[in-house]
């Protein structure tokens, strides 16, 4: 053998162990996901619906997992700022994002450039379940019910404000359906989050709210927000008393669904503990316990490729539904 070629051969040798290595302690690793704490990025404030159901599930998916699971909340742009933190995090599976319908199936229509690609950014973990949102007034807001507000407004076009988690938020939106299919004018004042809102319609400032039933709960069971329809199809059963809109407006429906993603290129194996992980969690009678009271319906068990065929669906609604009412951000 050529001497000269000697020191070519050692090294090859050297980098074919090396990389036998490497791959080794990269499967390692994986096998032993999860070893550190993991973040949820929740994109929304908290106090909100997807922070109050991240914060229980976070909890249970840490029993499960065995490891710390922490909510972290970057809020701002409809969301589209903690979105977009949670696509460009290390694709090891240690950050996660909890969503919402609003988030991840609507604000690509709202926004010309939101920050991320919500099929492309993402991998479906877990379907959570869905939470009606409901049309709140303060006490002493005079209307009692839709048919009452909607006959108000028409007397005073204009006149009547009602508050929303901000700009293209799906609270936003569902003013604008109400606006578009009853026939009013009612005139919308965007706030930074759901809580800020629900502030200043709780003390007087604003007479009215979209806000979802987990985020508004307690006020109504205390007595400080007079809940005057929900915005899903049918009747909530946390809240059966409480007509649909739907009953007063036909065709009339807006629900809000929560799930976990992992950023789009999360090992395969990574991600199926993460998917079995959650569906453990979502199978534990105190966690569906805690959820029921804050007024979340529960999803059947969903598959991943039926959670994304869900937002496929949820986008091209929206998109129509944005478009119709011209609801814009840019």
């Amino acid at each position: 053998m050529n001497i000269q070629r000697r020191p070519l051969l050692r090294a090859a040798v050297w980098l074919a162990f090396a990389a036998t290595g490497w791959c080794l302690q990269a499967a390692m690793a994986q096998s032993h996901y999860p070893s550190k704490p993991i973040v949820m990025v929740v994109p929304q404030t908290a106090g909100g619906t997807n922070d109050i159901v991240g914060r229980v599930v976070s909890q249970k998916l840490s029993e499960v997992l065995g490891v710390p699971v922490a909510v972290e909340n970057r809020p701002g742009a409809g969301g589209n700022i903690g979105t977009q933190h949670a696509a460009k995090a290390p694709k090891d599976g240690y950050t996660l994002l909890m969503t919402i319908s609003s988030s991840q199936a609507i604000n690509p229509a709202l926004y010309k450039n939101p920050g991320f690609d919500p099929v492309k950014d993402f991998k479906p973990i877990s379907l959570i379940g869905a939470v009606p949102n409901v049309l709140l007034a303060h006490p002493g807001f005079a209307p009692n019910s839709v048919k009452e507000l909607i006959a108000a407004a028409k007397a005073k076009p204009g006149f009547y404000q009602y508050a929303s988690a901000g700009n293209g938020t799906l609270n936003h939106l569902l003013g604008e359906m109400l606006n578009s299919m009853a026939g009013i004018d009612l005139q919308h004042v965007p706030y930074k989050g759901v809580a800020p809102a629900l502030n200043d319609v709780l003390g007087g400032q604003l007479p009215l709210v979209f806000a979802s039933l987990p985020s508004s709960l307690s006020h109504i069971k205390a007595g400080k927000l007079k809940p005057l329809a929900v915005s899903s199809p049918r009747r909530s059963p946390t809240l059966p008393d409480v007509p649909a809109l739907s009953e007063v407006v036909p065709g009339y429906s807006g629900t809000l669904w929560i799930g976990l993603f992992a950023p789009a290129g999360v090992p395969a194996d990574v991600l199926t503990k993460l998917q079995d992980g959650m569906g453990k969690a979502l199978a534990a009678k105190d966690l569906r316990d805690k959820l029921e009271l804050q007024g979340v319906e529960l999803a059947a068990p969903t598959t991943p490729e039926q959670f994304a065929a869900l937002l496929n669906e949820d986008m091209v609604r929206w998109a129509h539904i944005v478009k119709t009412s011209g609801a814009s951000v840019d």
